[in-house]
């Protein structure tokens, strides 16, 4: 596990990752090969949750490193203009599902304590979630196409700002405007002037208003 940031909030990281590593609350603790409870900067503004681990994130224990995870990295180089190190990257579940399956309500459940506890720690202004799952887990909604782009109220004044699972956009190559694809690079686009807006130290109520007028304007220019 990799982290950057405040020292004091990398040790609760720390803590939360070996309570993980022990974890055997749901039945993914037997076919996994390592836990995988997350990296990033615990200072970011910003963190991105996804669905669960796949084949190489339960290989190497870090989220998002396999092709999924190249092209997330990509995009938050080229249209964020972040660097991995800048977020905190994580997942509602924190060991695979056999086969790469959707994860079970019970399997959910068992982890949330420990997806909580990483919230609590970090702070965030704003979650962006990664595909369906996560989406549903954290507003209810199961239609990424009606929600991507829009923010939703959650605890404690956090937004949360869904977009497409990389993975989902390795399936659906065209960038046509309208496509998954290009709604997915608007979106990181969008993520990275909410990021340095938030370091800033503009409040998430001004930056999310000032974030929807902006998509609005983008969408409308063909993403230019």
């Amino acid at each position: 596990m990799f982290l950057y940031g405040n020292e004091e909030k990398q040790k609760n990281m720390e803590m939360i990752a070996k309570r993980i590593e022990v974890c055997e609350k749901c039945p993914l603790n037997l076919t996994r090969s390592n836990t995988v409870p997350g990296s990033g900067n615990v200072d970011s503004p910003i963190i991105f949750v996804g669905e669960g681990p796949g084949a190489d994130e339960d290989a190497l224990g870090e989220p998002f490193v396999g092709r999924a995870g190249q092209l997330l990295e990509k995009m938050l180089k080229e249209y964020a203009k972040l660097e991995r190190k800048d977020v905190f990257i994580t997942n509602i579940v924190k060991c695979r599902p056999p086969q790469n399956r959707v994860p079970t309500q019970e399997e959910v459940k068992s982890c949330q304590s420990y997806l909580d506890g990483q919230i609590i720690v970090i702070k965030p202004k704003i979650i962006v979630t990664l595909g369906n799952a996560p989406l549903n887990y954290f507003t209810g909604e199961s239609k990424i196409t009606q929600s991507r782009g829009r923010f939703f109220n959650w605890y404690g004044d956090i937004k949360i700002f869904p977009t497409f699972h990389p993975s989902y956009l390795l399936r659906n190559q065209s960038l046509t405007k309208g496509s998954p694809k290009w709604y997915g690079y608007l979106d990181m686009r969008i993520i990275g002037i909410m990021y340095r807006a938030l370091k800033q130290g503009k409040g998430v109520e001004e930056v999310t208003k000032t974030i929807e007028e902006k998509i609005k304007s983008l969408e409308n220019a063909g993403g230019s």
